[in-house]
């Protein structure tokens, strides 16, 4: 396998780990109830998120799916990360937790960069 291929299941790994993880975490830790509460969300865009988070990450792993819902899986984590920041800055919350989604959109931006390497 070359560098442009581990680089690029590596960075998808992560990304996809991390929308499962939280996905799973949205619908089952009662802390999470209680962040999105604090963030000023109702509670039925935790069960969304969760369900766009799980379709999300399926989307960029399996190999069937065109290259163009991959570009909108892409886009919709893109959005979201950005949203998170924004939410967790206009919220007060330290800048360790803004920070993290900043940290997962280049670790996005690396996956989408080397998608691209690879298909080309």
């Amino acid at each position: 396998m070359n560098k442009d291929k581990i680089i690029y299941w590596t960075t998808t790994g992560i990304i996809t780990f991390m929308m499962l993880f939280s996905a799973f975490s949205y619908l089952t830790n009662p802390d999470m109830k209680a962040a999105f509460l604090h963030l000023g969300f109702p509670d039925y865009f935790r069960i969304e998120l969760a369900i766009l988070k799980i379709l999300g990450a399926l989307v960029l792993i399996l190999p069937m799916v065109s290259d163009k819902i991959k570009s909108f899986a892409y886009f919709g984590f893109a959005l979201a990360f950005i949203s998170a920041f924004i939410a967790h800055t206009a919220s007060g919350d330290p800048i360790s937790v803004a920070v993290a989604p900043i940290v997962f959109v280049v670790i996005l931006g690396v996956s989408y960069i080397f998608y691209n390497k690879v298909k080309a």
